[in-house]
């Protein structure tokens, strides 16, 4: 490929090393055309909220193995302007301080400013997170790194409790071990939207080089090491999740297991758990560092295969619930145990609507909530999460507020609910009960908010998804039920006899390297031009189209376009096409519901529901996969 040639040529002048060239003529002389392509076809773009890629090629050079054994980690990151290497976090690195810069000096802050640096036990991510710190350090930016691999939520956490100008995470979440990622948050805790995104975008693609000229020392900024203090600060925070401690202590007999699946989520769960008086145990083969994630096929805890060791352990301790985290603990999945005594896994959408129910209804027994403030309380989702969570929201008076898919957009709004209180600038010194007072008194009361993609939030003191608060949520919602003698699954069932059952399935194709954006980039075109008119007998009555149409949500806040689009159908079935922002693939969303006429559902009512819808969205599944292979010519 053109581009290919162009960005090889342009990467070996801009920095020459022995490495690069190296690993380049190795690749030329094997004829390995396919890998040279898949490493430099682009220049790793700057994506939601950062960047993100692999460390090492599907081909590892010898230069880039150095002195590792074939089992270990390469020696040296991936060689390639489509890569996560040094080349590209210097020049990310770059590009953000640049902007930053302006930012100050249009904004008029005479400071230097402040830069936030976390990263989890990926491959590469202590040295990135080294190599970052001094990129800006040298070019004027004073710089706070964690000393160890810490949480994606204590990152966003930090950067507001700091008053830092901006935070940089170093993780590439449960993506698999070959990957990593440099996600950017701005001052106010959260990933950078716009216009702040689209500004650092600029400034990053001036950048042709990981070299520079550092400033002058009495220019340049200090770099200091931060933990503990930030650890304490965030965990006193958490504990303010528990809405109802006396159900924690009224469910003593309650038994958790829980995994970190190798990375960050037990620097926070593991003693918080314990201060809050949980009955805990942790999977010890997952409880320590480890970038391979030797003990999974991927450290994603939406797949049942990775909290396999964490049942185990619970068969064996006859323990009522499993939690899992992801590496950089922004996600969480779970397994509970149900009323046959199996070990059964919950969907994000499940465990979702179940917090957001307990929540919701615990701060109205509790008198936080009531008729006459109901208005301000406010649930957000994103439009590819369960409705199920909408009518909660309606039936107690509350707002559910829609947004695109990626937590940014709900860290958007907590900024903009906060702006809206009278002398926000003290906010962030202010306690729990504090903030409360005032958002109900001026702004909005953020309640509960999530994605199905197993990431939620319970307060605004992080503006991004909060594995660490999840599990805390999650085990309370697990007392509550040990405490009035049900199991977690009975406990849904209740939910969805009472608003209606709601299902979802998720399904997504797979396609890799340049060739495979250029057919998921035909998929989504192919949808937006040719939309099918009817899916399974069911007319599409409508259809969003997120990139071309003005869509507002239901604050008159317009949303940002992106390339989405969603079929609404005749019976009720609702369809999401998107292409992933963070893998390379292509995800379906579909969504089907039954609604109680009058009443509610009885159990045997509910049960047959349940078959016919899961059998309906089955069927759907596979119209839409042989669709989709025709529309591309593979049928």
């Amino acid at each position: 490929m053109e581009s290919a040639a162009k960005n090889i040529h342009a990467l070996l002048e801009a920095a020459p090393s022995a490495l690069y060239l190296q690993s380049v003529g190795e690749l030329v002389e094997g004829g390995k055309w396919a890998e040279l392509n898949d490493r430099f076809y682009r220049t790793l773009s700057f994506g939601t909220g950062g960047l993100r890629g692999r460390t090492s090629g599907k081909i590892v050079t010898t230069a880039e193995r150095g002195n590792a054994r074939e089992n270990e980690r390469p020696e040296f990151p991936c060689v390639g302007t489509n890569a996560m290497n040094f080349f590209n976090i210097s020049r990310a690195t770059q590009g953000l301080v640049a902007y930053l810069h302006d930012w100050n000096r249009s904004s008029k802050i005479s400071t230097k400013p402040k830069f936030v640096i976390a990263y989890d036990p990926r491959f590469f991510s202590k040295e990135f997170a080294e190599l970052a710190a001094k990129v800006a350090s040298e070019n004027g930016c004073d710089t706070y790194v964690f000393g160890s691999p810490r949480s994606v939520p204590e990152l966003s956490f930090a950067v507001r409790y700091l008053r830092a100008s901006a935070g940089v995470m170093i993780t590439a979440s449960h993506n698999p071990p070959y990957d990593n990622g440099y996600k950017v948050y701005f001052s106010d805790g959260a990933q950078v939207i716009e216009p702040h995104a689209n500004g650092i975008i600029a400034k990053v693609n001036t950048i042709a080089s990981e070299a520079y000229t550092p400033l002058p020392k009495d220019r340049q900024g200090k770099i200091e090491m931060i933990g503990t203090d930030i650890d304490e600060a965030y965990m006193r925070r958490l504990g303010t999740l528990v809405l109802d401690p006396t159900v924690i202590r009224e469910a003593k007999s309650l038994k958790i297991v829980y995994t970190p699946l190798h990375g960050t989520g037990g620097v926070i769960i593991r003693p918080m758990l314990k201060r809050l008086g949980f009955n805990f145990e942790v999977v010890p083969e997952q409880d320590h560092f480890d970038g391979r994630f030797p003990t999974v096929k991927s450290p994603n805890p939406e797949n049942a295969e990775a909290l396999t060791m964490a049942i185990d352990l619970a068969k064996k301790e006859d323990a009522d619930v499993v939690v899992a985290t992801d590496p950089d603990c922004d996600r969480m999945g779970a397994a509970l145990r149900a009323t046959d005594g199996k070990l059964k896994l919950l969907t994000g959408n499940q465990i979702g609507s179940l917090l957001a129910w307990y929540r919701t209804r615990t701060l109205f027994e509790k008198g936080v909530l009531n008729k006459q403030n109901a208005s301000r309380g406010v649930i957000i989702k994103t439009f590819v999460t369960t409705d199920l969570q909408k009518a909660i929201a309606e039936h107690y008076g509350l707002r559910c507020v829609e947004t695109l898919t990626g937590f940014k957009y709900i860290g958007a709004k907590l900024g903009k609910y906060e702006r809206a209180i009278p002398a926000y600038q003290n906010y962030v010194d202010l306690s729990e009960e504090e903030t409360r007072k005032l958002r109900l008194e001026h702004s909005s009361f953020y309640v509960f908010g999530g994605e199905e993609s197993y990431g939620y939030s319970g307060a605004d003191f992080v503006r991004d998804k909060d594995g660490n608060g999840a599990v805390i949520m999650f085990c309370e919602v697990a007392a509550y039920a040990k405490a009035h003698g049900n199991t977690i699954d009975e406990l849904l069932d209740d939910i969805y006899s009472e608003f209606g059952y709601f299902a979802e399935k998720n399904g997504s194709l797979v396609f890799e390297g340049a060739e495979g954006a250029t057919k998921i980039a035909r998929l989504i075109k192919s949808y937006a031009t040719d939309p099918f008119p009817d899916v399974l007998g069911s007319k599409v009555t409508s259809v969003r189209n997120f990139e071309t149409d003005k869509i507002e949500d239901i604050e008159n806040d317009q949303i940002p376009k992106e390339k989405m689009l969603m079929f609404e159908l005749e019976d009720g079935t609702r369809i999401a096409v998107r292409p992933s922002g963070t893998e390379p693939k292509i995800k379906y969303y579909l969504f089907a519901h039954r609604r109680p006429e009058k009443g509610k559902f009885d159990s045997v009512e509910l049960n047959q529901i349940k078959t016919e819808v899961k059998a309906k969205l089955d069927r759907l599944w596979e119209r839409l996969h042989r669709d989709a292979e025709s529309r591309l010519g593979e049928a």
